[in-house]
């Protein structure tokens, strides 16, 4: 049996259960985040685009956010089963596409996002157990809810499983 991979877009997030995999391209600044139930086989992954709900004066789509993505990511897989305290992460992403002499701290998004994505783990008291954070390049990553690796694919730099 094969099974399509479930495409996550932009500011988007998706919880399954295995043998399903998680898609996400585009990983700029973005940082996307995987979540898994290793008992359950539930995985989850988060395509999170800005730091913090608060800075913005809609916030109807949670999963664009890291202080509200995570959470609501978490609410999705325990629908499927999962236990929170069993959760483990895996990050990629948080990249600084574009440089600009004198960017202010308002520039550095992808650095932003990723403190706002471990802040965010380590409040819900989830341990990562892999990264791949930072540069100057794109991702796309490939969760796979059967065994919680995470293959990260990029241009530049080839591939890696983490």
């Amino acid at each position: 049996m094969t099974t399509e991979p479930i495409k996550v877009g932009m500011a988007d997030l998706r919880a399954a259960p295995a043998p399903l995999t998680l898609i996400t391209t585009g990983l700029g600044s973005c940082v996307g985040v995987c979540l898994w139930d290793p008992i359950m086989k539930v995985g989850g992954l988060a395509h999170i685009m800005l730091p913090d709900s608060t800075q913005s004066r809609s916030i109807q789509n949670k999963a664009k956010y890291a202080d509200t993505g995570v959470t609501l990511l978490i609410e999705e897989m325990v629908k499927l089963g999962a236990v929170k305290s069993r959760l483990v992460a895996k990050i990629a992403g948080g990249a600084q596409m574009f440089n600009f002499p004198g960017a202010s701290n308002v520039m550095r998004i992808g650095e932003r996002n990723t403190e706002a994505v471990k802040k965010c783990l380590e409040q819900e008291k989830i341990r990562i157990l892999a990264e791949d954070t930072g540069g100057n390049f794109g991702r796309t990553i490939e969760f796979s809810t059967t065994d919680g690796q995470l293959l990260i694919k990029t241009i530049s730099k080839g591939e890696k499983v983490v």
